[in-house]
């Protein structure tokens, strides 16, 4: 037994007082009425009846202390998960006062964590020996986020997921803002990355006039800019063109429109102004484009570990490249579930959005911010599965977040991503925010649909080859120091050689 009830209870939470040290996130049974409940120890304070805050006195807390002994009370609070025997339905009369409260059995927590096709995050914190899995099915369909701040675990979380949905042969796409899942190596499959190259053959006009920096408020631009980009495509379809390269015959479009002697200066001059705007595409992104090759789509292999490396191209080209996967990927999801079309999308498919604050932000607009709410909101129809990954989570849009109805949240310190994340998440309690900076590296609040009860997690430690964590920076300078030497002695050893001063 771990304590009693104390004080008036409720349907969803219980204070009690014990002499023993449970710890916080542990599991407890309270047996009253012929039910047995299960509840977890969200929070705990450790006092003394005697050692109050009116003593100001170190000398008199000594002796006090030597009278008393350990003399010390536990006073917590359980919340109340449910009916063990109801499938975890809350009780309808609250636990009388005085009642036990006892530590959850191995056979009780191993029936609520091992489910079929489940997803092995690590153990509960509280228990080593107890295993905690979660619901593929409902992390995947109802999203998931991965949430903390730098340095914290997210990249390990995120390679354990990875790994293990590759053991039932899943097939992701990881938006890899910074290159660490390109040359990962996971036990269960293999990586397939794909280059930050796209056919502007199946891109949306407003996708590549993002890419041009054609704002919206300018209609002259915008409207020369469209015609040729329509002319282009038009042309590439009927086969009445020199060259593979799109802008090359966008600029040529235009450029044939500019030499019309019966054009007015200023027209001259508007055209002129976005045939300059292709040649700012053509210097800045003369690798993002070929037409030779199909959609991205195609590209992704099942039952991989998808990644499309966005780490060499700037934040403006990965908006434009996530919302130009998502769009397809929707699109062509409904095609193949409605149609049974079988040259569509016919796998399910889980994307893992990284730096999710850059690409769903809260203070902007882009585009990928709209595709991927787009697919918070209706993927789940269509087997299309979101996981946003974010080191500032007030920085992500409040509206994406709050459909990710799973979260992993490991340490967060900063008040206000705690705020922005228990306004986005209904099952996020205030005691539960209050673990958030108490967490250690790789540990971390389970929460949501794919868990049958909020738990704290101690992550397994991902035994692959992945970046993602610090550098060592004394020893890269050491290294450097060493590599300079041994360059000078071979330039020395080069310069003997041929008769020099050695």
């Amino acid at each position: 037994m771990i304590g009693r009830c104390i004080g008036e209870t409720s349907l969803v939470s219980v204070s009690f007082i014990s002499k023993e040290m449970p710890k916080v996130g542990e599991y407890v049974t309270l047996e009253y009425d012929g039910r047995k409940i299960l509840g977890m120890i969200e929070t705990m304070v450790r006092g003394s009846p005697s050692l109050n805050m009116e003593i100001y006195d170190p000398d008199t807390i000594a002796k006090i202390r030597e009278i008393e002994g350990d003399d010390y009370y536990i006073r917590g609070k359980v919340t109340i998960l449910g009916d063990i025997d109801d499938d975890l339905n809350l009780p309808r009369t609250p636990a009388p006062p005085g009642t036990p409260i006892y530590k959850a059995s191995k056979d009780i927590l191993n029936d609520i964590f091992e489910m079929k096709n489940s997803l092995k995050l690590g153990h509960l914190i509280s228990q080593e020996d107890i295993e905690v899995g979660v619901d593929i099915n409902k992390m995947v369909s109802r999203h998931l986020a991965i949430l903390a701040m730098t340095g914290a675990g997210k990249s390990n979380t995120v390679s354990v997921i990875i790994d293990e949905l590759l053991r039932y042969k899943g097939t992701m796409l990881v938006f890899d803002m910074h290159s660490e899942y390109s040359d990962a190596e996971f036990s269960n499959g293999d990586v397939n990355v794909i280059q930050p190259i796209v056919n502007p053959h199946y891109m949306e006009f407003n996708e590549i006039k993002d890419l041009a920096n054609i704002k919206s408020s300018a209609h002259i631009q915008e409207r020369y800019f469209r015609k040729a980009f329509t002319k282009a495509k038009e042309k590439i379809s009927e086969g009445k063109v020199d060259t593979n390269d799109f802008l090359e015959i966008m600029y040529d479009i235009l450029d044939s429109k500019y030499k019309d002697e019966d054009l007015n200066k200023g027209t001259k001059n508007d055209i002129l102004a976005v045939m300059n705007k292709i040649t700012d595409l053509m210097i800045k992104y003369d690798k993002l484009f070929n037409t030779n090759i199909g959609n991205i789509l195609s590209q992704i292999k099942p039952g991989k570990a998808n990644v499309l490396d966005l780490g060499q191209v700037d934040e403006n080209t990965a908006e434009v490249l996530v919302a130009h996967v998502l769009r397809h990927a929707l699109y062509s999801r409904k095609k193949f579930i409605r149609n049974h079309d079988k040259n569509e999308l016919r796998i399910p498919i889980f994307f893992i959005v990284e730096e999710a604050h850059i690409l769903a932000p809260q203070s902007r607009n882009p585009n990928s911010k709209y595709w991927i709410t787009r697919i918070a909101r209706e993927g789940r129809k269509f087997g299309l599965g979101l996981c946003l990954v974010s080191q500032s989570p007030k920085s992500v849009d409040g509206e994406t977040l709050a459909q990710a109805n799973n979260m992993i949240i490991l340490r967060l310190v900063e008040p206000k991503d705690q705020k922005h994340v228990q306004t986005a998440s209904e099952s996020l309690s205030e005691d539960l925010v209050q673990q958030l900076p108490s967490l250690n590296i790789g540990e971390a609040l389970v929460l949501g649909l794919m868990t049958k009860v909020p738990t704290l997690v101690k992550i397994d430690e991902f035994k692959g080859r992945q970046r993602g964590g610090d550098l060592d920076i004394i020893e890269q300078w050491m290294n450097y120091e060493e590599e300079l030497q041994e360059e000078i002695e071979k330039e020395r050893k080069d310069l003997y050689s041929l008769g020099g001063d050695y």
